[in-house]
């Protein structure tokens, strides 16, 4: 383990500049410059068309509304080249090549790259240090940075389980990527790719050929790898769960593939061969092997199934899958754990890479000892639901805080291992907006290209300001508000045991182990009984401390909202983020005002017994009705919440699970995983919990109550 030093902030924060991620080298003056339109940009010795400016002058005009010229005019103007060993980085070729010097003085500012990829770099940096003065003008200090990376492949990972990006989205996302140095993306593409040799795996409206390479071709001209990502021969639903394949099922169950089936290897195969056409240009390709929990347990496996014959099974097919892949001139992740021995480490070839560098220490010894390289693998997100723990919260001490994990595992721990990049996983098993994550992907980047430095807090601030804009203003206050709503929504709901799901296989530790599923439910208020109007209140005790709660909640949303709105008019990029944030956050305000709606029904009922008892019919039943319409208002404002949100969700993803050209989307449960995205083909999943609870159905019954009652009371006056 390496023992990082408390980081300090920088020189370049401190007066006033950010950067991410931060530089190796920096010296900077006291002095700063004005930088504006009387600036002029020389290409040196690259074409003019080289992306490197392309972006400087497309993100100079959108975010500053400077439109420069070309010239070589020896005053105030910005030269631009390439030229190898500017900077002396000391690291391997495939790092040399990202590095720059950035010089900034009064008249001339030099951006040099050592190579192309470090040109373009360098031009990032120069954008993200420009800063808008007071006086209406934008500034830069002077200074010189010599740059390049720590790790040579800086991993971000796109998960498509849940959801299909726009293609415009993608290519929003790769441009951040970017500005952020990112120069890998695990793309996991599960059932959203057309799979030309089989096309029932693809969804509705999967990208086809074209358009997957038409993301690839934009991420490489911004030097990003979009790597395919292909679970396989375990979480594999999105394919067993077909009709056709079911024959290929691993003891029957759609979780993982018989791997003692040849016709197994011939469909993973094939998968491989479709997507490696519709990636060309890529260098890598990622083996999705984790959780292979019953690698050998087919029936028509011949060896015992054991540990011993588990690992080996999984060895041999990673073997395969990685002779398979060579041989069409791509370079092997997979992820290398359970049920992996250590033992068996040395049978695999030791120029794959470990998509995750684990706390196994026998396994990490094994690997480095083999010539294995691996990731930092840090999760932004895991089973979290509507946004990631980024941060620590009172009373919730148990929750993982991903942007300490993140520094922790890039920071420290990798240097355990022989690391080669970082990984920053964002799972989409619960469903979150991939808006939600770019905290953690900037974070992810920061270290993945200077471990150790700067401080988190500083890293945290310096997103913000970099992506939403220098007017913007508490956002760490939103990202906490958010979270806190988020965290209060998911623990709120009772955990019942499934009424419309059965048992699940099984686990990592056998089948039909852990095989429960759950719902999230909560219950629904009392009804009043004839003919005295009678009722048991279900809102006391431990759902009293709850609707207690509901309302501190419902007052840290009003304020919370207020600010995102707020910060809506000041922002000047990604606005459509904050539009995200608010859906979160009337989604959640919603969800605190069911609660205590609830409980206000009770007490109206209460009152409308206290009426019936006088006797005071008339007034009973205005009771009566006034707790029929606050529960129609929680109907309603289920309603129109969910609308809101699917409206704004979807103006960057396709409709989940939608029908296209009468191919409609073919939904079954995995047989081992309880994603909670996973419960519904559509978006309705997030509101699935609301409506198990049936208020329409209570709304029913009472109005019978109130009618019967009404009649009763009726008949006596007669």
């Amino acid at each position: 383990m390496r023992k990082v030093v408390e980081p300090l902030p920088t020189d370049l924060f401190l007066r006033g500049y950010s950067v991410i991620p931060t530089p190796q080298k920096v010296k900077v003056e006291e002095e700063n410059i004005r930088f504006d339109g009387s600036w002029v940009y020389d290409a040196i010795n690259i074409d003019e068309n080289h992306i490197a400016i392309r972006t400087l002058l497309k993100d100079l005009k959108n975010f500053y509304s400077l439109e420069l010229k070309s010239g070589s005019s020896r005053k105030k103007v910005i030269r631009l080249s390439v030229k190898a060993g500017t900077v002396k980085t000391g690291a391997d070729p495939e790092r040399d090549k990202q590095s720059y010097r950035l010089k900034i003085t009064s008249k001339i500012i030099e951006i040099t790259g050592n190579g192309d990829q470090g040109l373009f770099y360098g031009v990032q940096t120069f954008l993200q240090l420009l800063k808008p003065s007071s006086k209406g003008y934008l500034t830069l200090p002077k200074c010189t940075i010599e740059d390049w990376p720590t790790f040579q492949l800086r991993f971000i990972h796109w998960d498509t389980k849940q959801h299909q990006d726009r293609m415009e989205t993608l290519k929003r996302y790769l441009d951040w990527a970017a500005r952020f140095k990112i120069n890998m993306i695990g793309f996991e593409l599960e059932d959203k790719f057309e799979y030309p040799s089989h096309p029932v795996i693809g969804a509705p409206g999967a990208f086809t050929t074209e358009e997957l390479q038409e993301i690839v071709d934009y991420g490489l001209e911004r030097y990003i790898q979009v790597v395919p990502q292909i679970q396989a021969p375990a979480h594999f639903a999105y394919v067993l769960k077909h009709p056709e394949f079911k024959d290929l099922r691993a003891d029957g169950n759609n979780y993982q593939a018989c791997l003692c089936d040849e016709r197994t290897y011939k469909l993973i195969f094939s998968m491989y061969d479709d997507v490696i056409k519709a990636t060309k240009g890529v260098e890598y390709f990622f083996v999705s092997t984790d959780e292979v929990y019953y690698a050998g347990i087919c029936k028509k496996c011949k060896r015992p199934y054991n540990p011993e014959n588990r690992s080996l099974t999984w060895v041999k097919f990673v073997r395969r899958a990685h002779d398979f892949l060579v041989k069409r001139g791509r370079k092997v992740l997979i992820w290398a754990e359970y049920p992996l021995l250590p033992k068996h480490v040395s049978m695999l070839p030791p120029d794959i890479i470990d998509g995750v560098l684990g706390d196994d220490k026998e396994m990490i010894e094994e690997e480095n000892k083999h010539g294995i390289r691996q990731l930092a693998y840090t999760p932004i997100q895991g089973s979290e639901f509507l946004f990631p723990n980024y941060f620590p919260l009172d009373g919730e001490d148990r929750l993982p805080e991903r942007l300490k994990a993140a520094f922790k595992t890039i920071s420290i721990d990798s240097w355990r291992g022989n690391v080669i990049g970082v990984y920053g996983a964002a799972w989409d098993d619960s469903g979150l907006h991939n808006e939600t994550f770019w905290l953690g992907w900037a974070t992810v980047a920061e270290y993945g290209w200077t471990p150790g430095t700067p401080p988190l807090e500083q890293t945290v601030v310096e997103f913000m300001k970099i992506y939403y804009g220098p007017n913007i203003t508490g956002m760490v206050e939103i990202y906490r508000g958010l979270q806190k709503q988020a965290r209060f929504f998911q623990r709120s709901w009772d955990r019942i045991v499934s009424r419309e799901r059965g048992p699940a296989y099984g686990n990592s530790e056998g089948p039909g182990i852990g095989t429960t599923r759950y719902d999230l439910t909560l219950p629904r208020p009392a009804l009043p009984t004839l003919p005295g109007l009678d009722f048991v209140p279900v809102y006391v005790g431990d759902y009293k401390k709850l609707v207690e709660e509901a309302r501190e909640m419902a007052i840290e949303n009003d304020a919370l909202t207020y600010l995102i709105l707020e910060n809506i008019a000041k922002a000047d990029r990604n606005r459509y983020n904050l539009e995200v944030l608010l859906s979160l956050a009337k989604f959640t305000a919603h969800h605190n005002k069911m609660i205590i709606r609830m409980k206000e029904i009770e007490d109206i009922l209460a009152a409308a017994r206290e009426a019936a008892r006088k006797p005071d019919p008339e007034q009973a039943i205005k009771h009566l009705n006034a707790a029929y319409e606050l529960a129609s208002t929680i109907v309603e404002e289920r309603r129109e919440t969910f609308e809101f949100l699917k409206k704004v969700w979807e103006k960057s993803r396709y409709p989940k699970g939608r029908e296209v050209d009468g191919k409609k989307f073919y939904h079954v449960l995995d047989d081992t995983k309880d994603h909670w995205a996973d419960r519904r083909p559509d978006l309705t999943y997030l509101i699935a919990p609301e409506e198990s609870i049936e208020i329409e159905q209570w709304m029913a019954e009472l109005k019978t109550i109130i009618k019967k009652y009404s009649q009763s009371w009726g008949k006596a006056r007669r």
